[in-house]
């Protein structure tokens, strides 16, 4: 066998010897990404149907009309608006954040107005100097101190009331209270001095008694 020959041989052998080891060290490509999902398109939240309101009486339209309407502002910068129903008369809708609630109006007999939820979830009162929204299912204040400004009125005219006469401040207080007012104690009177006896006229001695 020729030398060229020999040579070709040799070169065949050394290539065949080196391709597993270029085999390992070729670094194998990454798995392609599964494809994205597309995101899921939410449906929209249909609005829960209008709670079915019966016909109010005279008293309800009587205590509907006695509700502050408009904006209040309550404690920790939260605010509720309150309008009457659009659809039924008698009836008042409490907007605070996003929710909507129906509300029919109770005069109580201590003055105050209740605003009652016709779901039964929620109450709002309605007093002098203020108003608050209350959760009925847990017993929480939703809202506080929410005031009116005809609110504002009542509060400033009475305490111009109360720096014009102090007494009736005093006995409001004194109502409000148990109704005790402490009295001074009383003392005793001093005995009546005993009567002289009376001189005789005329510069008689008197008569002395026998035994």
């Amino acid at each position: 066998m020729s030398y060229p020959v020999l040579r070709s041989a040799a070169a065949a052998l050394v290539l065949a010897a080196a391709l597993p080891a270029l085999a390992q060290t070729t670094p194998a490509k990454p798995a392609a990404k599964p494809a994205a999902k597309a995101p899921a398109v939410k449906k929209p939240v249909a609005p829960p149907p209008e709670p079915v309101l019966t016909d109010a009486d005279e008293p309800q339209l009587a205590a509907a009309e006695r509700a502050y309407l408009g904006e209040y502002a309550c404690e920790f910068k939260e605010s509720v608006h309150i309008d009457k129903h659009p659809k039924v008369a008698g009836y008042i809708n409490v907007a605070w954040k996003k929710q909507v609630i129906t509300m029919k109006p109770v005069l109580s007999s201590t003055g105050a107005l209740r605003l009652e939820d016709v779901t039964g979830r929620t109450l709002m009162i309605q007093i002098a100097n203020k108003s608050m929204l209350l959760d009925t299912k847990i017993g929480q204040r939703l809202l506080d101190d929410c005031v009116h400004p005809e609110q504002e009125k009542l509060i400033a005219a009475a305490k111009a009331a109360k720096l014009a006469d102090p007494e009736a401040d005093a006995a409001e207080a004194a109502r409000s209270g148990l109704g005790i007012t402490p009295t001074a104690p009383e003392t005793a009177a001093a005995p009546a001095p005993a009567a002289k006896p009376a001189k005789p006229a005329n510069g008689a001695k008197p008569t002395k008694l026998s035994k």
